[in-house]
C-alpha cells in the first residue's frame, strides 16, 4: 500500500492516509454505533442494498471512522449523514466496544466497533438514505423486531437487561464476538 504523507498534528488527509508504515502490523477497521433512545424505545433502521445483512434492523446511525476522525466525531457524522440530527459529543455515551472479527477472514472483517447511546440530539429523525435502509422506527427495547444484526442485537440486550436491572453489572465495557 502506498500514499501520501500523514499529515502534522495527528490528522492524516483523506488521500494520503496510509503511508505503508504499518503494513507489517494486523489492522482492524473502526466503526462508530448511535442508538437514539427515548422512553424504553431505541431507533433502529432496516438494512436495504448495502451487501451486508440486508433485510436486519441495525442502528439507525453507525459507519466507519474516516482518516482523521475520532470514533466521538464519526459517530456525530453518522447520525447527521443518516438521520439529518446534530448530537453534541458530550451527549453520547459510550455503552460498550465490541472486537470482532472472522478468524482467517478477510482483513475488511476484523473490526473494533464502538457504540454509543444519546437521549437528547436536535432535530427529527429522517430516514436520509434510502438507497441503504428501507425504514426507520422507533422500537421497545422489550420488543425488538427481527431479524436484528447479530452483534448488534448482543449490545441491545445487554441495554435492555440494564435498564430492567436485571444485569447486576450493566452493559460489558468491552464485548468479543466471532472468536
Amino acid at each position: 500500500m502506498s500514499g501520501g504523507p500523514v499529515h502534522p498534528g495527528g490528522g492524516a488527509g483523506a488521500a494520503g492516509w496510509d503511508d505503508g508504515s504499518a503494513d507489517h502490523r494486523f489492522r482492524v477497521v473502526p466503526a462508530a454505533y448511535v442508538y437514539l433512545r427515548r422512553e424504553g424505545q431505541v431507533l433502529l433502521q432496516l438494512r436495504r442494498g448495502t451487501g451486508y445483512r440486508d433485510g436486519h434492523w441495525a442502528a439507525a446511525a453507525a459507519g466507519h471512522v474516516e482518516p482523521g476522525e475520532s470514533v466521538v466525531q464519526a459517530a456525530v457524522r453518522e447520525a447527521r449523514e443518516e438521520l439529518g440530527v446534530e448530537v453534541d459529543e458530550p451527549d453520547l455515551r459510550p455503552v460498550t466496544v465490541m472486537h470482532r472479527g472472522q478468524p482467517g477472514g478477510p482483513a475488511l472483517e476484523q473490526r473494533v466497533d464502538v457504540f454509543f447511546e444519546a437521549h437528547r440530539w436536535a432535530g427529527t429523525p429522517t430516514l436520509l438514505e434510502s438507497a441503504k435502509a428501507a425504514d426507520l422506527r422507533w422500537f421497545p427495547f422489550v420488543a425488538l423486531p427481527e431479524p436484528v444484526v447479530p452483534h448488534e442485537l448482543r449490545v441491545l440486550r445487554a441495554l435492555r437487561d440494564a435498564s430492567r436491572g436485571s444485569s447486576h453489572e450493566g452493559v460489558p465495557r468491552l464485548m468479543v464476538d466471532g472468536f
